[in-house]
């Protein structure tokens, strides 16, 4: 299965390159405090109350400082099943509500998007191009900030978003401080595409819609 195989992948490189050392798992709700890692420089303005950066990018998509449910960019936040928009105990196939229902795109959908019917307004989960415009488009860093590890992924024009190693939920809350797992707005029947990254890769790829990963809001 393409996530054991990623899991396994990750442990190695881990070992390889010295990041074997593991975060304590503080919750969905990991948070630090109102201006984490000295990200204030990076916000290009507010939507809704929610903080963006501006990042250089072709598209003029603005990304979010931090994560639904957390608020600093260090916070992990909450985790969803894929079209799902509340949070849950647990994370398998009977209890995901989109699973084996013919879904594609749900971006701006209040009804299965997370971040518009969390956050309103224009906010709404990225699409596959938007990921791979960040993907291909920017910088991307190893770190750790305010004691979180992750990515700091620096745009054309030199401002940045972190994007926390948050893990994500199977059976139980796995690779937190190893991984991020990112879901964005498209799916087929089962599977949905998603923004993965460890300290020695990071990319775009499909995963079941069961899982529980966290959500990076995005705006036009």
């Amino acid at each position: 299965m393409k996530k054991t195989l990623k899991r396994l992948a990750l442990l190695t490189v881990a070992m390889i390159v010295g990041f074997a050392s593991c975060e304590d798992d503080f919750g969905p709700e990991h948070d630090r405090g109102n201006n984490g890692g000295g990200d204030i420089g990076n916000i290009s303005g507010t939507i809704a109350g929610h903080d963006y950066v501006d990042i250089g990018l072709p598209s003029g998509t603005k990304w979010a400082t931090c994560n639904i449910g957390a608020i600093t960019p260090e916070g992990y936040g909450n985790y969803y099943a894929w079209g799902e928009t509340t949070t849950k105990s647990s994370y398998t196939e009977d209890n995901c509500r989109t699973w084996n229902v013919s879904m594609n795109d749900i971006s701006g959908n209040v009804n299965y998007d997370a971040a518009r019917a969390n956050w309103g307004s224009t906010w709404r989960m990225p699409t596959e191009a938007e990921m791979q415009e960040l993907e291909n488009n920017c910088t991307w860093t190893w770190t750790t900030q305010s004691g979180v590890n992750g990515y700091r992924v620096t745009g054309p024009n030199g401002k940045s978003i972190f994007l926390p190693a948050a893990g994500y939920y199977g059976s139980s809350h796995d690779d937190v401080g190893e991984c991020g797992d990112y879901w964005s707005s498209e799916s087929d029947t089962y599977n949905a595409c998603s923004l993965y990254f460890y300290s020695g890769d990071h990319g775009v790829d499909w995963y079941g819609r069961y899982y529980g990963h966290t959500v990076r809001p995005v705006s036009d």
